[in-house]
């Protein structure tokens, strides 16, 4: 697999990737599915060199997983912040390639300008908080049942790695 920027071309299989998981009430707070349309401005608000895009593609250039680094806050102060989030294509699960993303993102991070790296995991999700802690992020913050997902009330895990610049 090849990382490389997102494009416009890439979205479609962004949105699918994405709205794979939102059945599942594991990853996202989504309820309902996404279009291509309304990520349009999302993915050109990552245009930014700050605030990248990436896809995993195979040699065919199918996107096998995507990571965004989205601002954490507008404010200045948190310029060095940022949320990341990481989706895999179903089929390329357990494949190593979140943990692949999550390796890229705390080496390239400096480069972007970025010193903290969060997540924001639902606290049942044990998959995705025990890659990041394995990747050196600590639980930073619990917010007790601050989403419902099919009348189920869920944590927000904040976690948070500082990178050395």
């Amino acid at each position: 697999m090849t990382l490389r920027d997102a494009t416009a071309a890439d979205l479609p299989a962004i949105v699918e990737i994405y709205n794979a998981t939102i059945l599942g009430r594991m990853v996202t707070a989504d309820l309902q599915p996404v279009t291509v349309e309304s990520r349009r401005p999302w993915l050109a608000a990552h245009q930014a060199p700050t605030r990248p895009i990436w896809v995993l593609v195979d040699a065919a250039g199918t996107v096998g997983a995507w990571m965004s680094f989205d601002t954490f806050n507008p404010r200045a102060a948190y310029d060095g912040t940022a949320m990341i989030a990481i989706y895999v294509a179903e089929s390329q699960r357990r494949h190593g390639l979140a943990r692949r993303l999550l390796d890229e993102a705390v080496a390239r991070a400096p480069a972007l300008g970025l010193h903290t790296l969060l997540g924001y995991i639902f606290g049942h999700n044990e998959p995705s908080l025990c890659l990041f802690e394995s990747h050196g992020f600590a639980r930073w913050a619990h917010l007790p049942r601050v989403a419902v997902l099919d009348a189920v009330e869920r944590d927000l895990i904040i976690v948070g790695r500082r990178i050395a610049p």
